[in-house]
Order: C-alpha cells, then sequence, then structure tokens
C-alpha cells in the first residue's frame, strides 16, 4: 500500500477484511472521504476525572477504579456539563503493522464545545492509535458549555488511518500552492499553512459568538431545531478587535479561505501557548476536496472554536492563531468533501453547529 492518509475505498477494504470491526453493521454514511465516523455504544461510565491508561494497562482496568456510575444511553440520556464520561464504542480495530490512526471531534461536536477524545487500551496519548494496535475504543466525552443529551450509534468523533510518511514539508507545501492554490491571499507557511482570525467582515460586525454560562440541555439528535439566542450571544467588532474573557468559548472564524485539493488531507495543528492565552480548535481533520472549486466549493473559511485560559486576551484582525498541517493521501477518494455527499460546512463562513436554525 501506498504511503498516505486512506481513501474511502481502502477504508472499505479494511472493514471487508475485519482490520474494522463493530458490534453492529458499519453504514455507508459512516465513511467519509478521507476517514470513518465512530457510534456511541449503549452505556457511559460517569468518571471522575479523565485519564490515560498507560501503557500497562486497559481502558476497562481503570474503569473499574475511577467509575462512579454507569448511564444506560438507549432512549437517550443527559451527559452534564463539567463532567467526564467514558463511552465505548461500537467500532474496534486490528490495525496492521506500520498503520496508526488518529481521532478528532466532528465539526458539529467542536462547535458546541462537547470535548470528545478516543482512548485505546494501553493508550499514553488521547485521540492516537498505536501502530498495529488490535483492541476496543472508547470516546472520553466532557460537555464544557451546554448540557447535552446523547444515544447509541450517534456520531461525535472520527478517525483516519496513515501508512507510512504521510505529512507534506514546506518545500512541498509552497510547490503545492503554486500549483493549485490552496489559502485565499498569501500563503504563510511554517510548520504547515497558518491561518489568521477575521475581526473585520466586509459587511456589519458581526465577528462570532460566545456560548452562554446558564442555557437548556441540548439534543444532539435535533438538527436545524435550536433557537441560537437561547445558546449564545452575538459578538461583535466595531474596531478590529475583541477581548477573549477567560473561561468563555467562542465560534469565530478564519479570515482566509482554504481549500483541500483531492489528493490530500489536512489536520489543524495544536496551538502554540507563545501565541496567546486561547485554545484554538477543537474538531480537526480537513477530507479531501473542503473548499476545493471542483468539489462544488470556491474556498471555505476555517470556523474556529477558541476557549480562553488564565487571562483576558486581545484578539486582533489578522492575527495568526493556527495551521493547517497538509498530508498525502494514499490515493484519490472515490468521493470529495462537498462533491455529492451530505458536507454541512461547504463554502462556509461564520456558522453555528447543525443543530441551530439557520
Amino acid at each position: 500500500m501506498k504511503s498516505g492518509v486512506l481513501s474511502d475505498r481502502q477504508i472499505r477494504e479494511m472493514i471487508a477484511s475485519g482490520a474494522i470491526s463493530a458490534a453492529a453493521p458499519i453504514l455507508n454514511e459512516q465513511i467519509q472521504p478521507a476517514s470513518l465516523d465512530l457510534r456511541l455504544g449503549t452505556i457511559a461510565h460517569r468518571v471522575r476525572a479523565s485519564f490515560l491508561p498507560g501503557k500497562t494497562a486497559t481502558v476497562a482496568e481503570r474503569l473499574k477504579h475511577l467509575t462512579m456510575h454507569d448511564i444506560p444511553l438507549t432512549g437517550g440520556a443527559v451527559l452534564e456539563k463539567g463532567c467526564v464520561y467514558v463511552v465505548p464504542l461500537m467500532e474496534r480495530l486490528s490495525l496492521p503493522a506500520g498503520m496508526t490512526a488518529a481521532a478528532s471531534a466532528k465539526s458539529s461536536i467542536g462547535r458546541i464545545d462537547l470535548m470528545t477524545r478516543i482512548i485505546t487500551d494501553q493508550g499514553i496519548e488521547f485521540d492516537r492509535v498505536q501502530d498495529g494496535y488490535d483492541g476496543p475504543l472508547y470516546a472520553e466525552l466532557c460537555p464544557q458549555s451546554f448540557s447535552v443529551v446523547v444515544q447509541p450509534g450517534q456520531l461525535l468523533t472520527q478517525v483516519i488511518f496513515r501508512q507510512g510518511k504521510t505529512l507534506l514539508s514546506d518545500e512541498e507545501l509552497r510547490t503545492l500552492h503554486i500549483e493549485t492554490p490552496i489559502v485565499s491571499g498569501d500563503a504563510v507557511i511554517s510548520d504547515g499553512l497558518g491561518f489568521s482570525v477575521d475581526l473585520e467582515p466586509a459587511t456589519g460586525n458581526l465577528v462570532g459568538y460566545r456560548a452562554k454560562r446558564h442555557t437548556g440541555v441540548l439534543d444532539l439528535s435535533k438538527l436545524g431545531h435550536y433557537n441560537p439566542g437561547d445558546y449564545w450571544e452575538e459578538v461583535h467588532a466595531d474596531h478590529g478587535h475583541i477581548i477573549l474573557d477567560p473561561g468563555a468559548f467562542y465560534i469565530l472564524v478564519s479570515r482566509e479561505a482554504i481549500a483541500i485539493p483531492p489528493d490530500y488531507a489536512a489536520e489543524m495543528a495544536p496551538y502554540l501557548a507563545m501565541v496567546g492565552e486561547f485554545r484554538v480548535h477543537y474538531a480537526g481533520f480537513f477530507d479531501p476536496g473542503f473548499g476545493f472549486d471542483a468539489a462544488g466549493g470556491a474556498g471555505s473559511r476555517g470556523v474556529l472554536e477558541v476557549r480562553c485560559h488564565e487571562a483576558p486576551f486581545v484578539l486582533e484582525h489578522g492575527q495568526v492563531v493556527g495551521r493547517l498541517v497538509y498530508e498525502h493521501m494514499s490515493e484519490t477518494p472515490e468521493k470529495l468533501y462537498g462533491a455529492g455527499i451530505s458536507s454541512n460546512y461547504q463554502g462556509q463562513g461564520l456558522k453555528l453547529s447543525k443543530h441551530f436554525k439557520s
């Protein structure tokens, strides 16, 4: 197999071979151009604290000591804001040697500030599945802004599969941008593609949303259902800057429009502490075709999920707040993001999750 991130066709091959298996048949809609959506199981373990098993323990062994009580998810169950839960997933992996996997929250889940991370047996990192891993998968869920209602089978997280070396060097990224522009305006390339925040919109002064502190629950099965004003405060900027409040969660948007050509995927890299007292994202994968012309987009903005940390921080228009790391695909996917599949955020600007009314 050629090095790179596996395509939808290759993921189907892994399912057929048993490298990916599940308690219930895997559905076609779970398979994205370069990733697989993972389903919640039937029970949530309310635990005392977040944890990693470490090299000598399984998740089940750690749950014996950390579980406070179990919550059946069938029919819907409330996961309360500020609490930590571990949910066994329906899917399990049996990766061949030389293959690793990485997980991330789906876009809609990051946008409601629901921290979602994958843990594995003998795991020493969140959201990373080691070379040749054979075992179950678990999702650690911690609602940060809104209590949520979840059910078995819901898709909160996704996983990509990597064979060998996948990352583009900065030199390769510059060459790609010359051949197929990957960003509007000048490309700031240093350990990936830098992107900045838009606080001077072309019309009006609405630049983002801030989560309200006291709201009702959010049922993840209800799409286009909720009034944004019940959960969010609008954020306006008249002078090209805003002040982030410690502990507050914001939805902002990148100044640049980004494109992912068909033979590439991308991941939003973690923020660097030296650029400010805030976290830039929760949902990190960009499928092939995101914002790409041939897939029905004309460049799509990146939505920024921002949480401010210990100190108030002044965020300025055009300030670089993160970077995209581009990766080679092992092969071109059969379907691209936005082309004939239900892609909620193709051609997006500033946009809340799909649970809210437009």
